[in-house]
């Protein structure tokens, strides 16, 4: 599946839709940017069953604010509408595929549970 383009507006669709998200946000102005770009297209072809999205950081601003973007690229992932992993810097292959297999095993009704567990 090829990665997705992703707006404020469709941003919380997007979680509400789909079990696993990893978003890119990125720019055009970005060499780094441009350098994973391949690499997380080609994780987003070998992994089918997860959505991959981009957010271009120039175009929505207010999208990056509200996501405390502050470098870029930064990848996010979220689980069942959860932020789970939260990384500024570009992923090589082997780095990305192993954040994939984190988040598809996490298991998500323990992690609830245990941060239940934590005081206020």
């Amino acid at each position: 599946m090829a990665t997705i383009d992703v707006t404020e507006q469709s941003f919380a669709q997007t979680l509400e839709s789909n079990e696993i998200v990893f978003v890119d946000f990125w720019a055009a102005w970005c060499g780094l940017c441009r350098m994973f770009a391949p690499t997380y297209g080609a994780a987003a072809e070998r992994h089918p069953d997860i959505t991959f999205a981009k957010v271009d950081t120039e175009a929505e601003q207010a999208l990056a604010a509200a996501a405390s973007i502050t470098s870029i690229p930064t990848l996010m992932a979220f689980k069942d509408k959860t932020l789970v992993f939260s990384q500024p810097g570009a992923l090589n292959a082997t780095g990305l595929e192993e954040v994939i297999q984190a988040v598809k095993n996490l298991d998500m009704d323990k992690l609830r549970a245990d941060a239940a567990q934590q005081p206020a």
